[in-house]
């Protein structure tokens, strides 16, 4: 059973939640619906192997008339792990940052419970924030196999959930750096950009030779590029992004004890 903080926290964000979700579930099925359209069209191989630079900065790489290469330049490189990552820095930013400025984090503090479990609460909120958007682009994944797309079950689920964990270390950080400094743009800046670089890095260490070691240090790598969808989601990479949540979770509970509420 939820804690009435992290309904409250949902609460707050359930706009923005099923508009993505609405948006995104209109969005998998345009891309599932297309495929058969395109599954043929060697015209888009030959871009992906004209421009291969361009095509994996959009998160192209190998056959895009295969399930999996449609699935991952269309959905699962880049756009999933956008929106999933949209909802929870801005979650992670507001859930400490953004309430201490709007002055409502003094009245949660105010409750008879200690700020580790506050802290515990809004994680809670925060993995359940990146659930709709992962869960309905996977649903229309799945109803995919109607238009010829083949995908393994089990690696659907586990790139699903790398998307969500991807989501929950990124909106972490936010919760993190908000925590550090009690600033929400700060948090938000910060950890986008962290985002940004991470996904640049991922995306383009198979085109560019001197970015491939550095993928090791992205947590796009992990989450989404590294052929989850033909692979699955392997165990170290699943270790990573679990202990990654870990720290950050740790990090900012000894951060928040020391925090300052207005």
């Amino acid at each position: 059973m939820l804690s009435e903080l992290t309904r409250i926290d949902l609460r707050l964000r359930r706009r923005s939640m099923i508009g993505y979700t609405v948006g995104m579930a209109v969005y998998a099925f345009v891309i599932v619906a297309l495929y058969p359209t395109f599954k043929s069209d060697s015209g888009l191989d030959k871009f992906s192997e004209g421009n291969s630079t361009v095509a994996a900065l959009f998160g192209a790489s190998g056959s895009l008339t295969t399930s999996s290469g449609w699935l991952n330049a269309n959905l699962y490189a880049n756009f999933v792990p956008l929106v999933v990552l949209l909802l929870a820095i801005g979650y992670g930013a507001s859930s400490v940052a953004g309430q201490n400025e709007d002055g409502t984090l003094g009245t949660v503090i105010a409750l008879p419970i200690s700020r580790r479990r506050v802290v515990a609460q809004k994680i809670v909120a925060l993995c359940l924030t990146t659930v709709p958007v992962a869960a309905i682009t996977a649903v229309f994944v799945a109803v995919g196999r109607a238009f010829d797309l083949s995908v393994d079950t089990a690696h659907l689920v586990g790139i699903t959930l790398g998307v969500l964990l991807l989501g929950v270390d990124f909106g972490a950080l936010a919760m993190l750096i908000g925590a550090a400094t009690a600033s929400r743009g700060t948090a938000l800046g910060v950890s986008s950009s962290v985002a940004a670089a991470s996904y640049l890095i991922s995306s383009l260490a198979p085109a560019v030779h001197w970015i491939e070691p550095a993928r090791y240090g992205s947590l796009f790598f992990y989450a989404v590029g590294d052929g989850q969808l033909v692979n699955g989601l392997k165990v170290p990479a699943f270790v990573v992004l679990v202990s990654v949540t870990v720290v950050l979770v740790a990090a900012t509970v000894v951060v928040f004890e020391r925090l300052d509420v207005r």
